[in-house]
């Protein structure tokens, strides 16, 4: 009788040597201290304020209160093995005015964070913008208008300097997708507008923003790695029928093409920008040049594909009726407890394919994680579907390196239980469980999984 061979463990030893091993969080999410020490409200303050924008009226005003606990957090951090952690900065906890006069306390307090990083041997990697631009910019047209970009750039000069001598390691946004589309398009994030035009006129601000700041980053910090993080959802047709694979690649042009194409030198999308028509954003001579300014490596937020099957096109200010195509809900396949598509092969097409289409110099997996409703038992969270999907999701970075996917980080998402924006608290992707009653952390299974893989010890 043949006996079935187990399959082979994965192993920290098979990535390259010197591969980051990161967690990630974002400012808004976990600091807490909304209203201490000179911060301002950001546009994520003002909308979960809002009737009905955010599940049960949850706001960020405490959240992780990581902003009075980050010593015992990052010893946490230190405890499970990672070597490097991804965070943002509040742009409002520094300039409380969108730019002008310097809030001390908040840089400060990033200051402190830097330092605390480094003296447990943790590489800091920062994000200048994950989505809480300052309320007092948004009053002035916030992405709609074209001086945030150049307000961004001054608050870009202002934490280059102040940190760059330690932090090296800077990204500008945080899927710029999710600022135009979500928070301009659909209104479901912050600001809450639902204009399709607008929605691309803030992408092009957003896109703006970033290749105005890079050669500020690359003077303030000449030994600095900067680049950008986009989220990409690989597109795939429902059928192999030509309408299908002409709807997919519409659809790649909405979610992917249209941010990745200017950043890497291509410009817009020619067949998108035809299509949008009328929605296309004003854009000024030099500007696409500005956005091409050169990465020294490209982040990649991966959770789910998307399936499309063609449709009619009609002119209404939807992104799918405009470029024709409807997307599919498959049935009989994993999801998460967001309904996300459980689908690790996506990750290994896509990071192929940006090596291929774009040839970047390196390439971090910024985000990857997954929402499940954790059950507390006997103070532990048993959280096996996400430690399969943490597993799943490195075989297939593994499978690109393979391909040729010039590969070199990965960062978990989240280290924490945080404010899932519109989801409040009620989505957890923290490979850490929050009491947010009491804050006690917990760290879940997959926290053990990470520990027990990063010191290659057995669970």
């Amino acid at each position: 009788m043949t006996q079935v061979k187990e399959k082979p463990a994965l192993l920290r030893q098979a990535f390259p040597k010197n591969f980051v091993w990161g967690t990630a969080t974002a400012s808004y999410q976990i600091e807490g201290a909304a209203n201490l020490e000179g911060r301002s409200p950001s546009i994520w303050d003002v909308f979960a304020k809002m009737p009905g924008k955010v599940k049960n009226g949850d706001t960020g005003d405490v959240a992780c209160d990581h902003y009075h606990r980050y010593e015992s957090d990052f010893d946490l951090m230190q405890s499970l093995g990672f070597n490097a952690y991804r965070f943002s900065m509040s742009w409002s906890r520094v300039l409380p005015n969108g730019r002008g006069q310097v809030n001390q306390k908040g840089v400060a307090f990033y200051d402190r964070i830097v330092d605390a990083l480094l003296a447990r041997g943790i590489e800091p990697y920062v994000t200048l913008y994950h989505w809480d631009l300052p309320q007092v910019l948004e009053e002035t047209g916030g992405w709609l208008n074209r001086d945030t970009a150049d307000a961004f750039v001054e608050y870009t000069d202002l934490m280059t300097n102040a940190l760059g001598d330690r932090l090296k390691n800077w990204a500008t946004l945080n899927e710029p997708w999710c600022s135009a589309f979500l928070g301009h398009g659909v209104g479901i994030h912050a600001p809450g507008k639902t204009d399709f035009a607008a929605s691309l006129q803030a992408a092009h601000h957003l896109l703006l923003a970033h290749g105005q700041a890079m050669p500020i980053i690359r003077q303030n910090v000449p030994d600095a790695s900067a680049g950008i993080v986009l989220n990409p959802a690989p597109v795939y047709p429902a059928s192999d029928s030509s309408e299908d694979l002409a709807a997919a690649h519409r659809a790649d042009g909405f979610q992917n093409r249209w941010y990745f194409d200017p950043v890497f030198g291509k410009g817009y999308p020619e067949d998108l920008w035809q299509a949008y028509g009328k929605h296309a954003p004003k854009i000024q001579d030099g500007d696409l040049e500005k956005i091409a300014a050169p990465l020294d490596y490209i982040g990649i937020n991966y959770y789910s594909r998307t399936v499309v099957k063609a449709a009619p096109i009609q002119d209404t200010p939807f992104p799918w009726a405009l470029l024709g195509y409807e997307h599919m809900q498959l049935e009989n396949v994993p999801r998460t407890f967001f309904d996300w598509e459980v689908y690790p092969q996506g990750l290994t097409d896509f990071l192929v394919r940006l090596q291929n289409e774009y040839q970047p110099k390196s390439i971090l997996i910024t985000e990857n994680g997954a929402t499940y409703q954790d059950q507390l038992h006997n103070s532990q969270i048993n959280d096996l579907e996400r430690t399969a999907y943490f597993e799943q999701h490195l075989s297939a970075s593994l499978k690109a390196i393979g391909q040729g996917a010039k590969l070199h980080g990965y960062f978990a998402w989240s280290f924490l239980d945080n404010f899932e924006w519109a989801e409040g608290y009620e989505k957890r992707f923290g490979m850490t469980y929050v009491d947010f009653q009491t804050q006690k952390r917990i760290v879940k299974h997959s926290g053990r999984w990470f520990q027990a893989f990063l010191g290659e010890k057995s669970l």
